[in-house]
């Protein structure tokens, strides 16, 4: 097993991909990089990273930002909790610890949104401890190496991978070798198995066996459930109704245009009289579980009436807002068509 490691270790010194959280790993940049990359692929990082490292160089400039502009500099990563956890976090990182991430796990267990595999990524890439960092890679990368054949979706699974993990790790550069777990599970030991080419096939016990394509074994998913939403797109002069989603929804903290969560062929909900003006293509929107059709509508209001739960807002304040990425689509089409309108310019 050592010859192994060294060999991974080598592998990974020779064709790790180059990434901006590589080469400044401090504690702050660990943390936005290991939530960045949760349910999202590298590549679509990078830019959200670097622009985000920008606009809030340290945990002090997250926390004195307001939820909004947090979520305006995520629109479009999805999963938008985690934007929000991440501003929770750095409040509380600022009001308990000065501003600077802790290293003891017990202290980073209480920092919001902080689950097992981010703690053990802080701990290892950023403090060099050893650590083990347990993500869906690694998990697949470790069931395939010992061919573990339970799901891996239980508890008990888990932990026992997490422990095989930390037996993995030597006592010299063990940060080393975990980032190149995870690096072989994102390039190599992927879906459909590159085995001819992995750093480790000659220990691979499902490599021998031929089972390395049947694992991990997992439940089955849930199902995607399928939604269609009739929107509209109110507007007087150059103003737009929208929402703000509030409480504990799935989009919570953004913007959104009224919706029904069925086919309705008129906003009756408005006060005011309405005239119909266009109809727009269909935007399809996923997030979580679901799938949803967005039927979009353009309607212009004789009168600006106040609903309750709505606001008016500009075209050009609504730059500045965080919408999720469906109505996003929506307002982005209507700003590129709007000049060829015969009816009127927003």
């Amino acid at each position: 097993m050592k010859k192994a490691i060294e060999t991974l270790k080598n592998w990974f010194q020779q064709e790790k991909r180059n990434f901006p959280w590589r080469n400044s790993p401090s504690p702050y940049a660990v943390w936005i990089s290991e939530v960045m990359l949760q349910q999202t692929r590298a590549a679509v990082v990078i830019p959200y990273f670097e622009r985000w490292m920008k606009r809030f160089p340290s945990i002090q400039s997250l926390a004195d930002a307001t939820v909004d502009e947090v979520i305006k500099m995520w629109e479009g990563l999805g999963y938008y909790s985690r934007a929000r956890a991440l501003h929770e976090g750095a409040r509380y990182v600022v009001a308990h610890y000065h501003g600077k991430l802790p290293s003891l796990p017990h202290h980073l267990q209480k920092v919001k949104g902080l689950g097992s595999y981010t703690i053990g990524a802080i701990r290892s890439f950023a403090f060099h401890q050893k650590a083990p960092a347990v993500d869906g890679n690694v998990m697949r990368v470790i069931s395939r190496l010992y061919c573990y054949e339970e799901e891996i979706d239980q508890q008990l699974a888990k932990k026992q991978i997490q422990k095989k993990v930390k037996e993995l790790l030597p006592d010299t550069e063990p940060w080393v070798i975990m980032e190149a777990l995870i690096e072989l599970g994102a390039t190599i030991c992927v879906k459909n198995p590159q085995c001819e080419k992995c750093p480790m096939q000659e220990i691979c016990e499902a490599d021998r066996r031929g089972k390395a394509e049947q694992l991990p074994r997992k439940k089955r998913k849930e199902q995607t459930i399928l939604l269609q939403r009739s929107v509209f797109v109110i507007y007087h002069q150059r103003e737009f109704l929208i929402q703000r989603q509030e409480g504990k929804k799935v989009m919570a903290g953004l913007y959104e245009f009224p919706y029904f969560d069925k086919e309705t062929t008129a906003p009756s909900f408005y006060p005011g009289k309405l005239h119909k003006k266009q109809k727009c293509k269909e935007v399809k929107h996923t997030f979580t579980r679901y799938r949803a059709r967005l039927f979009p509508t353009i309607w212009e209001a004789e009168e600006k009436k106040e609903v309750e739960g709505f606001l008016w807002a500009s075209s050009e304040k609504m730059k500045t807002f965080p919408f999720s990425s469906g109505h996003r689509k929506i307002y982005q089409e209507l700003m590129e068509e709007h000049a060829n309108l015969t009816y009127r310019k927003f």
